[in-house]
């Protein structure tokens, strides 16, 4: 249901309607008040003197840059109680955004080259979304192959989670996309698919549109995380359309990689005025400078957007989640009842 909200209305709604997201990278929430907490109990000396330092350091040049601090402050992260915790301060704030469905990125690699077991990583992670539950939230967990680390490891990663199937619905592909283009990945994902998992891979940020033609093609993925130079490419956008491929886009994290100067800049609205199936998230929030709400009301008044848009962008992310479809019909029900009281 769309209806046409008044300009002055529309952020209350977004803030309000129940919401669903899809591109978050738990080790993306770490907020430098808990990765000080955590290097406290864990003996864990960080290289910054203190929260608002180490805040201060979220400057960045490029999604390298970032990348390069992203894994030093998971070097926090030692024992499930750790991954509980991280999860789990991600989930509430999530519940106090209303978000009623997650779809959480998780890396087991950038812990297991630190000797911590993936089983220890996915045992803390899976426990906070069972306890999310209470928060009525609905979460689920896909497992990300760095790709910077290359296909051999990530075939290793993936039989080594298998005995944890149950644990995690899809996987994923993320870290630096430069030099590292989707088909250098496709037997693990060839793997994924016969075991029946959802895929999903990051293509088209810093890389080129080609890399989102070639996660559809080489990895048969089902949705494409970010995907902003899609249209780059007008027969890939048409190809996109046609075929309903959802795209996770994550505007704040975006600007804050330079990925383009200014969020005025950001293609958000012509990707839908396109017709694409474009979803708003959060990417790494603790560093990217905010949630989901945060991403939602800035860009749309940022870029001009109406309310018809707003409730279009919030049902994309029902319509693009990896939901059974009884599950799928009650939450959209529950956000169109929504949508009619609020008019």
């Amino acid at each position: 249901m769309e209806i046409d909200l008044p300009r002055d209305r529309i952020n209350a709604y977004l803030r309000d309607v129940p919401k669903v997201e899809l591109h978050v990278h738990v080790e993306g929430t770490l907020e430098p008040e808990l990765a000080f907490a955590l290097a406290r109990r864990n003996g864990v000396a960080l290289p910054w003197s203190g929260v608002e330092a180490l805040r201060a350091a979220y400057a960045f040049d490029d999604l390298q840059q970032f990348l390069d601090l992203y894994y030093a402050g998971a070097a926090v992260l030692r024992t499930e109680q750790d991954f509980f915790e991280l999860a789990w301060a991600y989930l509430q704030r999530a519940a106090a955004e209303n978000v009623v469905h997650a779809e959480i990125f998780f890396d087991p690699q950038a812990h297991t080259a630190r000797g911590v077991p993936l089983a220890t990583v996915l045992s803390g992670l899976w426990r906070a979304c069972q306890e999310a539950r209470r928060l009525g939230i609905g979460a689920r967990l896909i497992l990300c192959f760095l790709r910077h680390l290359g296909e051999g490891p990530a075939l290793e990663t993936l039989e080594e989670a298998l005995p944890h199937r149950d644990r995690f619905i899809g996987v994923g592909l993320d870290s630096s996309e430069r030099g590292f283009p989707p088909e250098l990945f496709a037997r693990v994902f060839a793997r994924s698919r016969a075991l029946g998992l959802h895929r999903v891979a990051h293509a088209g940020e810093e890389g080129p549109a080609a890399y989102v033609r070639t996660a559809l093609d080489a990895l048969q993925v089902e949705r494409i995380d970010h995907g902003v130079r899609c249209l780059e490419d007008p027969a890939l956008v048409d190809r996109l359309v046609r075929e309903r491929i959802p795209l996770t886009v994550c505007p704040l994290s975006n600007v804050r990689l330079r990925v383009f100067d200014r969020l005025a800049d950001h293609p958000l609205g012509r990707m839908l005025d396109a017709g694409l199936i474009a979803t708003v998230n959060s990417d790494d929030p603790a560093y990217f400078g905010g949630y989901l709400v945060q991403n939602l009301t800035e860009s749309f008044a940022s870029l001009g957007l109406g309310g018809r848009t707003a409730c279009r962008v919030v049902r994309h992310g029902f319509e693009a989640a990896f939901l059974e479809p009884r599950e799928r019909a009650r939450l959209l029900d529950r956000l169109d009842d929504f949508t009619t009281r609020f008019r």
